[in-house]
């Protein structure tokens, strides 16, 4: 293993204090160009590596943020970590991105991990198997910025960003009633995050404040994966009354239905419309086109990061919590355009 060298070799090197080397290694203005240059030749010589960690522990900063996602191969997230690292970057932040795979006791030991790395702020999508919020309460009594994105809890009292879900959902649905959908099916997940929970209210006021019953046969609860859409469009199938249109709380959900329908000769939008949620990429490029909730990932990310920013600047400690929603935009396009 090879050896990693300190400031105090650097100053064993050029005979001076390693507190001169310090000070040559930050730029100060009372270390003479020549003490500045020698210091620089001789740490790239010696790669020296300096010690985040322990310049955190002197100055209590270590201008990193940890981000924590389900999972960072999804456009939905991957845009969300790029719209806050495009602000936290411009403030000479770095991130630190985290996946949970939606597990508990990972996103457990991610935060504790995140804790011991001493971040300055933490921005999170919670997993779907968290009921349990203690975790997180630990981040906001050490005074630590804490901020959730997406997914949200109101009962922690910290800083969130989230689209608005029973909007987004109210639309999609309207929109398949103004193309003639009489028996509309909904794809959701547990009800026990609050996004599915405002998405399903959405589809559900939107049918009655349209004069179309709530049929509970109509909706299938699932992982809303790509093969839990096929599992859900076999489903509905098999009824007696099949379905006229879905929507979907995801974009893979909706694609798996699509799947299905093309494999069974099932004309879409003509015989099923579709429409999904969130704005993946591939949603554009199946055939026909899906229709879909676009989320403004980029903005939500960004919105995120600046919360956290004003967080971390105020000295006097008098920041409140806030609570961000952003308007949905519903994206038609041919799986769901029966009407010209």
């Amino acid at each position: 293993m090879k050896k990693k060298y300190t400031i105090h070799d650097i100053a064993k090197k050029l005979n001076i204090t390693a507190s001169t080397v310090s000070r040559a290694l930050n730029d100060h203005p009372r270390i003479s160009e020549a003490t500045k240059k020698a210091v620089q030749k001789a740490a790239l010589k010696l790669n020296y590596q300096p010690n985040n960690i322990a310049a955190a522990l002197r100055n209590g900063k270590t201008n990193i943020i940890g981000i924590i996602v389900p999972t960072v191969d999804r456009n939905f997230f991957a845009s969300i970590v790029r719209g806050i690292e495009e602000i936290a970057n411009a403030s000479r932040y770095n991130v630190m991105i985290c996946q949970t795979y939606d597990n508990y006791e990972k996103e457990v030991a991610t935060v504790e991990a995140l804790l011991n790395a001493r971040v300055d702020g933490i921005i999170a999508s919670y997993a779907k198997e968290t009921k349990d919020f203690e975790h997180f309460l630990k981040v906001k009594e050490k005074g630590i910025p804490m901020i959730l994105f997406d997914r949200s809890n109101d009962n922690l009292e910290v800083s969130q960003v989230v689209i608005d879900d029973f909007l987004g959902a109210y639309k999609a649905t309207e929109h398949l009633i103004e193309q003639g959908c009489k028996r509309i099916a909904h794809f959701t997940n547990t009800l026990k995050i609050s996004i599915f929970k405002e998405r399903l209210r959405g589809y559900r006021e939107a049918l009655e404040a349209n004069g179309l019953e709530y049929d509970e046969s109509l909706v299938v609860e699932s992982n809303l994966q790509l093969e839990d859409g096929r599992i859900s469009m076999l489903k509905l199938l098999s009824l007696p009354r099949p379905p006229d249109a879905v929507f979907s709380s995801s974009a893979y959900g909706i694609m798996g239905a699509l799947q299905v329908l093309k494999e069974k000769g099932i004309k879409v939008p003509q015989e099923i419309a579709l429409v999904g949620f969130t704005n993946e990429p591939f949603t554009s490029f199946s055939e026909p086109a899906l229709s879909t909730v676009d989320q403004h990932n980029l903005r939500m990310g960004n919105a995120a990061a600046e919360i956290f920013l004003e967080e971390v600047t105020d000295e006097e400690k008098k920041f409140i919590p806030q609570k961000v929603v952003l308007k949905p935009e519903l994206i038609i396009r041919q799986s769901s355009l029966r009407k010209k």
